[in-house]
């Protein structure tokens, strides 16, 4: 049996919801031995992975500092960064240490450079696998500073090191690495997949059935909306997570993962407002879920993932304001009245199965 090591990111959860199809499709098809390092807790994780796994709960990586699920906290990012480099080959050396210790077959990274680092130095193969890297960024905002060169230098080489980098589709360009492999979408519901009972979902969260659901999901970083303030939207129940502790409204219903798993709840919606993110925008098209979205003005990925979405599914940008006042009665008209366009197909999960299997089967052809 494979021993897999999968790292992932917890700089919200697009990194898991791209990785947690493929490993379920892995483990469908093979005996594994799956390990996951992660910052996301073991519920978090268990939600969409759906195989049994070891869990470390650390974080190997920490993207960026942000403010809110849009923007960025510059400074307080650099910080991290010129600290968590300081004593890089000090930290490779750790990782590799102990990714021997877990006698590994192959290293899977969504997406800190470390683990890649960590292997390469161990002897052991690894592929970096997101639709993003972190070295893009860094450089997207860091890359004319003189303090910056040596942290992306660090990066560029961990991922270029990567026997592969699948990059998911709609994704960066990474055209700074030659190792790069690009794959079909990734999504946790692909069409003809059997969708959870509208009927049953409504009786757990006492939702109305004679309402069409518009769900407000801004990801894994906290992004608190003023909706209390919103006017109502004659038709519509809005379903915002439990945490934002609402005031009681009888247009307003609140979801938890405590009652709910959120891959549960999210197909059977009518409307999904979020800000641009992998997961959310993906899964949207493949259930053709149309899509408003509160735009991210300098996150490099953003204008990627909302071009496709633009092709592949039905959206709509809100003026940052609406996020405050809640006037979404003309958008979500002009949203509705888009035509309906094919679903696509998360063909990127067979890619993945493809290229992981190869490697996983590769030391077993060496030794024959």
């Amino acid at each position: 049996m494979k021993h897999l090591f999968v790292d992932i990111s917890s700089h919200g959860l697009g990194h898991l919801a791209q990785t947690a199809p493929i490993l379920n499709a892995l483990a469908a098809r093979r005996p594994l031995r799956l390990t996951v390092r992660s910052g996301l807790t073991q519920a978090q994780l268990a939600g969409r992975i759906q195989i049994p796994f070891a869990h470390i709960h650390a974080a190997s990586d920490f993207g960026f500092v942000m403010h809110d699920a849009i923007n960025v906290d510059l400074e307080a990012s650099a910080a991290r960064y010129r600290s968590a480099y300081a004593d890089w080959s000090e930290s490779v050396e750790q990782e590799a240490r102990l990714l021997k210790k877990l006698g590994l077959d192959l290293v899977v990274s969504n997406v800190s450079p470390l683990p890649l680092a960590g292997a390469a130095a161990a002897g052991i193969p690894a592929l970096a696998m997101s639709s993003l890297n972190w070295d893009d960024l860094f450089c997207h905002y860091y890359g004319t500073q003189a303090w910056a060169a040596p942290i992306h230098a660090a990066m560029h080489a961990a991922y270029a090191g990567a026997r592969r980098f699948l990059r998911l589709s709609p994704g960066m360009p990474m055209s700074s690495l030659d190792n790069v492999t690009v794959i079909g979408p990734v999504a946790g519901y692909t069409q003809g997949e059997r969708m959870p009972a509208r009927a049953d979902v409504a009786d757990r969260l006492g939702l109305p059935l004679d309402k069409r659901w518009l769900l407000i999901a801004m990801g894994g970083i906290a992004h608190r909306l003023p909706i209390e303030d919103w006017p109502e939207l004659p038709g519509f129940q809005l379903l915002v997570p439990a945490a934002w502790e609402v005031q009681a409204r009888n247009d307003i219903s609140v979801y938890s993962e405590a009652v709910l798993p959120f891959a549960e709840l999210f197909p059977t919606v009518d409307v999904v407002l979020c800000k641009p993110g992998y997961g959310t925008f993906v899964e949207a098209a493949c259930c053709g879920i149309p899509v408003l979205y509160l735009p991210r003005p300098d996150w490099p990925e953003a204008d990627f993932l909302t071009q496709w979405l633009e092709h592949n599914g039905r959206t709509e940008k809100l003026a940052p304001q609406v996020g405050i006042d809640g006037r979404l009665a003309t958008p979500l008209a002009k949203l509705l009245a888009r035509p309906v366009p094919p679903r696509p197909r998360a063909d990127g999960i067979a890619d993945a199965l493809r290229l992981i299997n190869e490697q996983l089967d590769e030391g077993d052809s060496i030794s024959a």
